[in-house]
């Protein structure tokens, strides 16, 4: 199976989530892609099997660059994906990507968030449970 992975990350936190995420699916046999959405053109799809987007929360949305990469996806229509959102607020912005995507007619499998605390401009600000987090994620994407 093929995973394409989207992902912005502006201090290091979401890098880290994708990097760990990647290795479990590449351990699993999975092709693995993955792309920075100011690296990626939402008009050239890569073909895969399964997308996941993650994404910050910035300004009390998604983050601006991811905002306008997922109103702008071409080619995913019926597409599977599973989205991560990392936010330093009470409530996250999955479903607020969600109802991006849900325009795109893409299927929402899983998705997963994290409170960041202190640390995060360091990259250093996920929970201690993160990679359980991910862990349980990849096994509902896999």
């Amino acid at each position: 199976m093929k995973y394409v992975v989207y992902y912005w990350s502006r201090y290091g936190n979401g890098k880290k989530i994708v990097d760990y995420l990647s290795e479990i699916l590449k351990k699993n046999s999975h092709d693995v892609e993955v792309l920075r959405t100011d690296e990626a053109d939402p008009a050239n799809v890569p073909e895969g099997d399964f997308y996941v987007f993650s994404a910050p929360a910035e300004a009390f949305s998604v983050q601006r660059d991811m905002k306008g990469f997922m109103k702008k996806l071409e080619g995913v229509d019926g597409k599977r994906y599973g989205l991560i959102n990392t936010h330093g607020m009470k409530r996250n912005w999955l479903g607020k990507m969600e109802k991006i995507l849900s325009k795109k007619n893409m299927e929402i499998v899983a998705k997963v968030d994290f409170k960041v605390g202190d640390g995060v401009k360091t990259g250093d600000g996920l929970p201690d449970d993160w990679k359980n987090s991910i862990n349980d994620f990849s096994s509902k994407i896999m």
